[in-house]
């Protein structure tokens, strides 16, 4: 059994990343971005450069920079330089739940618009205007309650863990 400097057992950690990362898989993302993911949250310091998640990953510095380029368009991690050098760390957000939500308001809005759009273009009296006008209300619906319940969330998480 190899174990790390704070004792902890490389290879059961080695499993959890790989098993949290097919659950993300199952759950929808892609493979190479879940598994970095997973690897960044469990590390300690939440950060760590290409060289590192590649040799604990043991893949290509090119698919670990594709999987971070779709992990920071997604807002889950974010790009750091390491003080003094050129090379940079990929950080997963203390708050990456509330970053990967946040997100997805924005993409919502855009829908909204574009269900009006529809909504006016085929009419609502329409059959599929009515159709359009519902899926509008289901989003707006939606959008409202993400926002309430991550209000909710942070002071829920400040009970837990302190001010964040």
């Amino acid at each position: 059994m190899t174990t790390d400097e704070m004792g902890r057992d490389q290879e059961a950690v080695s499993k959890f990343v790989e098993s949290f990362a097919a659950q993300l898989v199952e759950a929808g993302m892609q493979r190479m971005p879940a598994r970095i993911f997973a690897a960044l949250l469990s590390s300690d310091s939440g950060a760590l450069t290409s060289a590192e998640l590649g040799e604990q990953l043991q893949v290509s510095p090119a698919a670990v920079s594709g999987g971070v380029r779709y992990l920071a368009q997604q807002h889950m991690v974010a790009r750091e330089r390491e003080p003094g050098s050129r090379r940079e760390r990929y950080r997963v957000h203390s708050n990456q739940w509330y970053e990967a939500l946040t997100s997805r308001e924005a993409v919502i809005k855009r829908w909204e618009g574009a269900l009006r759009e529809g909504v006016s273009s085929l009419g609502p009296g329409t059959p599929a205007g009515r159709r359009m006008a519902e899926t509008l209300a289901f989003f707006e619906f939606v959008d409202g309650e993400i926002g309430k319940m991550m209000e909710r969330w942070r002071v829920h998480r400040d009970q837990l863990f302190g001010e964040g």
